[in-house]
């Protein structure tokens, strides 16, 4: 296997005298690693000026390059059939100037790029072009029978503008040293050599595989795309995250007061609700015919009032200035009292009553009030038509009823105040649990992709890992909801946040984002973004993408095959 590189122009200042200074092409075959053998015989001649001069290497360990430099634009006026011809079998094209010499380059952009872009009409061949030279800042001759100045420099604006008309890479190299030549323009050249070879050895693999082909046509197999990678999972948090959302305050819809309006409690009356029938009651969840349980109801009236009006404090912290919040005063001073404690009890489970009862007994120090406090909890956590006993509170009937008492709530439009709208359907939910549930939401309830990615670069920051792994999961499940149709009409840049992901450490998101890229690679192979893959990550996309170019192809040779004359039906 081989690969032919054409290169033309010349690099040297017009008003140089140095001859000797070694070429652009010359001084790359003897600077790169990768050349393991140069032919001697031909490149002898290299410091000369012939029409063209060949050069022969090994690179790669066995892979032929030919390399044609042709310094002399002369070639194109004299000889446009061999010009041509090397324009035809050029895998890789290099036009070089010298940013000193502006009447040469004006020369090369009026009178050969139009040649040149004549003879590219049917090829895709990869063009390089490499300004070369440190521009000097000399006087302009003021000569009035110069028509222009040699000496005058060709601007980077310049060369980028003939770049775009070729469709080009664009180079800059002020000098022919280590890093321009070997780094920068060999870099380059050497990605361009690679991607001929890989176009070389799958041209040619198909050309095997079209020889093997048995003569009866056969459908082609589209095989299911690979795998992508599954998160692993944590343990539940329940419990506590329904204890700290007590902590925190945030989406709080209750405020207890005293009667004197001197301390507030905030609470959330989805929360409690699903303990207590009697916090329904209070609500106006169920109504007394509902519950027909006269404990309850007198409880109730007893301990608390729902009170309405402009003459009470400021709106808690915790709550949302959307949303005003029920106030509840409570009638009885040492339930009041206790109110802290006990919605810890509540919020932490139900279950956990010895405890209540220690940090009762150690802030009233007396036992009536202690146990006037608890008969009040008992009949707060009663269920309708039954007697509460301390045996049922220090059993596990009330956990059992804790853990199961929100998914009477799950799915209804009681006391919800979100909405999820699913392909026409509708699911109603409640801010308060999933704050408490979902870190993402409680930072930014309604979090779009973008948010969720600044939050998982602050997570990444602050080493918040379990926060990270979230918002991957969260990013992933909404690209993963996407429509085709969404997809290809989106301005969010997938590749971006690729990037980013790579960026920060998120190793579980960008190799999945890679595999979607690959996986929709119809749709995002359209979008200006594909070109800002790496090669890396390009290579990596053109081997797993889905569906292979190759079953596109066997798709369409089918299809004609199909409809052809030579097709007939064998039952007919």
């Amino acid at each position: 296997m081989s690969v032919n590189i054409v290169a033309f122009g010349n690099e040297r200042d017009g008003f140089s005298e140095d001859n000797q200074q070694p070429s652009l092409i010359w001084s790359y075959l003897g600077r790169s690693a990768l050349i393991s053998h140069i032919d001697s015989s031909l490149s002898a001649s290299h410091v000369g000026n012939p029409v063209c001069t060949d050069y022969q290497a090994c690179v790669f360990g066995n892979v032929r390059l030919v390399v044609h430099d042709c310094p002399v634009w002369d070639i194109f006026d004299s000889d446009w059939y061999t010009s041509r011809s090397l324009i035809g079998g050029a895998d890789i094209i290099v036009i070089k100037y010298s940013v000193n010499d502006k009447t040469s380059f004006q020369e090369l952009k009026d009178s050969y790029v139009p040649m040149i872009k004549k003879a590219l009409n049917h090829c895709s061949v990869p063009v390089i072009i490499s300004a070369i030279g440190a521009r000097k800042n000399g006087v302009p001759c003021t000569c009035p029978l110069c028509t222009s100045d040699r000496r005058s420099c060709v601007t980077t604006s310049e060369g980028v503008q003939l770049a775009k008309e070729l469709g080009a890479t664009y180079l800059e190299l002020h000098t022919l040293n280590e890093f321009y030549i070997q780094k920068y323009f060999g870099g380059v050249l050497e990605y361009f050599m690679i991607q001929s070879l890989n176009q070389k050895s799958s041209e040619k693999m198909k050309k095997r595989k079209k020889m093997q082909k048995c003569h009866r046509v056969q459908p082609p197999q589209l095989e299911q795309p690979e795998k992508m990678p599954i998160l692993k999972g944590e343990a539940s948090h329940y419990d506590a995250d329904l204890h700290n959302l007590l902590c925190c305050c945030q989406c709080a819809d209750v405020a207890f007061y005293p009667e004197d309006f001197s301390t507030m409690v905030e609470a959330h009356k989805i929360i409690l609700c699903s303990v207590s029938h009697l916090f329904m009651l209070l609500f106006e969840v169920k109504s007394p015919a509902d519950i027909r349980d006269a404990s309850i109801v007198r409880t109730a009236q007893s301990l608390f009032t729902v009170e309405t009006g402009a003459a009470f404090p400021p709106v808690p912290r915790g709550v949302p200035p959307c949303i005003s919040p029920v106030r509840v005063v409570v009638k009885d001073p040492v339930f009041c009292s206790c109110l802290p404690d006990i919605l810890h009890f509540i919020y932490s489970g139900a279950f956990q009553w010895e405890r209540l009862e220690e940090d009762i007994k150690k802030k009233l120090k007396d036992p009536e009030k202690t146990e006037h406090v608890l008969e009040k909890v008992k009949c707060i956590l009663k269920t309708p038509g039954k007697l509460n006993t301390v045996r049922d509170c220090r059993s596990h009937q009330i956990k059992r009823l804790y853990n199961t008492s929100l998914r009477l709530f799950f799915n209804t439009p009681v006391l919800a105040d979100v909405i999820f709208k699913i392909q026409g359907a509708t699911v109603p939910a409640h801010r308060a649990v999933l704050v408490a549930r979902c870190e993402v939401m409680a930072a930014m309830f309604n979090a779009s992709i973008l948010q969720a990615m600044s939050l998982l670069i602050c997570a990444e920051m602050y080493q918040v890992m379990r926060l990270q792994h979230i918002c991957e999961l969260y990013i992933i499940t909404q690209l993963q909801s996407m429509p085709s149709r969404e997809l290809a009409s989106t301005s969010l840049s997938i590749v971006s946040l690729l990037k980013k992901a790579k960026f920060h450490n998120s190793d579980c998101l960008s190799t999945w984002l890679l595999h979607f890229i690959a996986t929709n690679y119809l749709i995002f192979s359209q979008k200006p973004e594909f070109q800002d893959l790496s090669a890396e990550e390009r290579n990596f996309v053109e081997t797993h993408r889905w569906p292979s170019d190759l079953y596109l192809k066997q798709l369409a040779d089918y299809r004609n095959y199909v409809h052809s004359q030579k097709c007939h039906c064998t039952v007919m």
